[in-house]
């Protein structure tokens, strides 16, 4: 009996794993989105784009991914995660290292790879995170996957 239930419990322990697993999008994944984001403002403009990005369960949510913009003085336009930031200046945030990576995001002049740690909405842990983030006139795009 005691050897039924390990094996079970081993079972739905691998299974849980899996199933964890395909809920994080990758590095690559992130990129992308972040460059179909891009381009999506250019061409919608954007106030067309920040209303699409903010639509929860919309096209710019997936699995853990979600797009967020900043404007050039560190103001949150969008962010599909935490509509309640938006509005808001978070140009002195720190992460729980001390980083303040928005002023890193606000430097970027093309596109760049930004490293930080940052509460994961799937997990409501924090996690280190790396977000492709994108200048698009004044405003920049990002969209990070959490590191595993």
């Amino acid at each position: 009996m005691f050897k039924k239930l390990l094996i079970a419990a081993a079972m739905l322990f691998t299974a849980t794993m899996g199933a964890t697993a395909a809920d994080f999008a990758s590095e690559a994944e992130a990129k992308a989105m972040a460059e179909k984001a891009a381009a999506h403002m250019k061409s919608a403009g954007v106030a067309t784009a920040i209303k699409d990005f903010m639509v929860p369960g919309g096209d710019w949510h997936d699995r853990d991914l979600y797009v967020f913009v900043f404007d050039l003085k560190g103001i949150t336009i969008a962010h599909g995660a935490k509509a309640a930031l938006v509005g808001r200046d978070l140009t002195g945030l720190r992460d729980v290292d001390g980083k303040q990576f928005i002023k890193e995001f606000l430097k970027v002049e093309d596109a760049n790879w930004i490293d930080y740690k940052w509460q994961n909405p799937k997990t409501n842990a924090v996690e280190p995170k790396t977000s492709y983030v994108i200048r698009v006139a004044d405003n920049v795009i990002g969209v990070g996957a959490y590191k595993r």
